[in-house]
């Protein structure tokens, strides 16, 4: 591959020791809170709002994440993560379009990083998320013409692709839960080829964005 790969940080644990692991499983799971607000939040369900100074998610109560859906707010330093799952059925992928963007792996998702007026190209590894070099002509030809690319907000929502079986699925998704999929990887990969946990929990991931993705036509052309 000609493209470089630089680890990027992203959520998730690390390798544990097995004693460690059992004593963290003991102990009563921390409470989620708001971090703007600090008023308590459910562990598995709650907004996520991106902190653009930082580059980094921050949890967030329904409240906070609606009030910096606001334009001006905090000067817009937090963007409120949509929750929206997008699909273009119409819009196919094929083997060339895969190797034209040079990612080594099976799975990687894109955004736009507002501050650097550029696109991101990430998938992920036993080391996390990992940058791939992308070449903004491959972006143009590969998906530059689809509606989903157009759709794409800056910073909190992104294009994620899967390879299988010499087709490539791209669904427009929040930006949380591709960091989601990277911890979970993280945390799950044996060997090299990631292993059947990992392989399992790829599957159960997809199978939840296929369930929410709605055809880019049924919320209109943009």
């Amino acid at each position: 591959m000609s493209g470089t790969r630089t680890p990027a940080r992203a959520p998730g644990p690390g390798p544990r020791a097995p004693g460690l692991r059992r004593f963290l499983t003991e102990r009563p799971p921390r409470q989620e809170r708001c971090e703007l607000c600090a008023v308590a939040v459910a562990e598995a369900d709650h907004r996520h709002l991106v902190d653009i100074e930082k580059r980094a998610l921050v949890c967030a109560c329904v409240s906070c994440a609606l009030l910096m859906e606001q334009p001006g707010a905090a000067a817009g330093r937090f963007r409120a993560v949509p929750n929206r799952y997008l699909t273009d059925p119409d819009h196919r992928l094929d083997d060339g379009a895969w190797e034209a963007l040079q990612i080594p792996v099976g799975v990687a998702f894109f955004f736009r990083n507002a501050a650097l007026d550029r696109l991101v190209a990430l998938y992920p590894s036993p080391a996390g998320a990992t940058e791939s070099e992308l070449e903004p002509s491959a972006w143009t030809t590969v998906l530059g013409d689809s509606r989903l690319a157009v759709l794409l907000e800056p910073d909190v929502e992104a294009l994620l692709l899967r390879r299988t079986d010499g087709r490539c699925e791209c669904y427009l998704v929040p930006i949380d839960i591709c960091y989601e999929l990277v911890g979970r990887m993280r945390l799950l990969w044996q060997g090299f080829d990631g292993g059947a946990e990992a392989r399992a929990a790829l599957e159960t991931f997809f199978e939840h964005v296929v369930r929410r993705a709605k055809p880019v036509r049924e919320v209109g052309r943009p």
